[in-house]
């Protein structure tokens, strides 16, 4: 996490507080710990309108469809890509998304045993229609894609490999910022504000 910082200070109000203990329990398993300290310091939001964090929410009852697009629907997504698609050997273990691209990739980690901080990533790779597993977690895989460190981009995007300076932005920053009329990634005038209502 400390050399995830110096490659992508937060801003100012990033960073959401999550009661972990409830989540925990709701999702029956613990969250890696550079994963908790991420949603700490940066929260829900995304790098460079390219790859967008998913925050955990308690799990929907049987009977109650999960909140579109959270944490949670992505990680049913994954379940189903990965039950027909794992690897030999890991179909076994099971998958908990924290993170899309604009890829329509799907980051997770693979849940191999009891302890969170052991998980590897396995990132869904749209294009190839195929799971590759990094052994490391998601503050290192970060770094790596920032410095060009796998042996090619695990990512069906290339706006983040090797961008020596990515920018985090939260997702109620990039919400103002549309609200005045600007394309939070730009900083221009947004010429689609205010064409799809609030």
């Amino acid at each position: 996490m400390d050399a995830l910082r110096q490659l992508m200070p937060a801003h100012p109000g990033a960073g959401d507080a999550v009661d972990w203990v409830a989540l925990e329990r709701s999702w029956g398993t613990g969250f890696p710990g550079d994963y908790r300290e991420f949603i700490t310091r940066y929260g829900a939001g995304a790098v460079d309108d390219c790859l967008c964090f998913l925050l955990p929410e308690s799990r929907a009852a049987q009977d109650v469809e999960p909140a579109f697009q959270g944490m949670e629907t992505e990680t049913l997504n994954a379940l189903d890509l990965w039950q027909h698609k794992a690897p030999t050997g890991s179909e076994r273990s099971g998958v908990i998304a924290w993170g899309v691209d604009s890829s329509a990739d799907i980051l997770c980690w693979r849940v191999t045993d009891g302890d969170p901080d052991g998980w590897p990533v396995v990132v869904w790779n749209q294009d190839d229609a195929v799971w590759r597993e990094y052994p490391c977690g998601l503050a290192e895989f970060l770094c790596r894609v920032f410095r060009a460190q796998f042996g090619e981009c695990p990512l069906g995007s290339t706006g983040l490999w090797g961008n020596a300076s990515p920018r985090f932005m939260h997702g109620d920053e990039e919400a103002r910022l549309r609200g005045r009329g600007l394309d939070p990634w730009t900083g221009e005038p947004d010429p689609f504000a205010g064409m799809f209502g609030d």
